[in-house]
């Protein structure tokens, strides 16, 4: 029996990569703009900031993208309130699809969502240029990376762009989610416990509160942060804390000991421990550093 091989078909295909960036931008940020002849699309992951595109100005919030065109000029600055964290990625791709991602706005879902996280996470890994520096101009590779990291970078904004264009596209390509009760159900869980948690974000909670104010046992409560966040509810919990205490040191309007008290430690000591956990400075260091990368140009 002979057999003939199928071609695959690649609609869109990236292979050069130019920036890959996440920032963590004070609240006075201002890029004064640029231009270049290949793509870059930016993602807001919290805050909000102010983006002009060509002759035309937004305002992005949380979760929403923007891609930019080739030679298309474009500013961003934050909108002096609210410190924003921005994930930033340029590449080359002349795919015809790509115009569809022209003057695009839009807003992003989970999976897009996690797409991006995933892109990042292989870059910290394989590239050895910061990912907060904005003067980035050449993407240095690690001496040494795990296995197939660049390869999986190609495929996950390939995903992004193709899962991007089959949303658009709903009159030739429908996509119904192929979802188990159980699954739905537990996102449905995690969503509202997470919303809560960010509601709650200047309280101290303990587990048996949680469990209590969500009609949820604790080892399904822990089950489903395992699941789905990678972590424990608690350390989910201080995540959140310390994520809104870096906005709010960006942001310049609270010294370290009333943002400790805003969000519900007991001491500016034990605040400080925790802070330098989670992100490896300390509140002081990781103000000095902001403060150097944002006056970098």
């Amino acid at each position: 029996m002979s057999f003939t091989s199928l071609e695959l078909k690649q609609d869109i295909e990236i292979n050069k990569i130019i920036t890959i960036h996440y920032f963590e931008y004070m609240s006075d940020y201002n890029f004064p703009g640029e231009r270049h002849d290949f793509w870059e699309f930016l993602c807001v992951d919290k805050g909000e900031v102010e983006v002009c595109a060509g002759n035309t100005h937004h305002t992005l919030k949380k979760g929403e993208i923007i891609f930019h065109k080739p030679d298309e000029f474009h500013t961003v600055k934050a909108n002096g309130t609210i410190a924003p964290n921005l994930v930033v990625i340029s590449f080359e791709c002349h795919s015809p699809c790509m115009k569809y991602f022209e003057n695009l706005l839009t807003s992003i879902g989970e999976q897009e969502r996690k797409l991006l996280a995933q892109i990042i996470y292989e870059a910290k890994h394989c590239i050895a240029t910061p990912l907060d520096d904005p003067a980035t101009t050449e993407m240095i590779r690690c001496e040494e990376t795990p296995f197939g990291s660049e390869q999986l970078i190609k495929l996950y904004l390939e995903t992004l762009l193709i899962f991007m264009i089959r949303q658009m596209d709903e009159g030739t390509f429908s996509s119904p989610a192929i979802k188990s009760i159980k699954q739905k159900n537990d996102s449905l869980i995690y969503n509202r416990i997470t919303t809560y948690l960010e509601e709650h974000i200047c309280e101290r909670l303990t587990i048996e509160t949680i469990c209590q104010d969500n009609l949820i046992g604790r080892s399904q409560l822990q089950k489903l942060f395992r699941e789905q966040a990678h972590c424990g509810v608690i350390d989910y919990f201080s995540h959140l804390k310390i994520e809104l205490a870096k906005q709010l040191i960006r942001e310049n309007h609270h010294n370290f000991t009333q943002i400790s008290e805003f969000i519900g430690y007991t001491s500016i000591h034990y605040f400080s421990r925790q802070f330098k956990k989670l992100t490896g400075m300390t509140p002081s260091e990781y103000a000095s550093s902001i403060k150097v990368l944002s006056d970098r140009k």
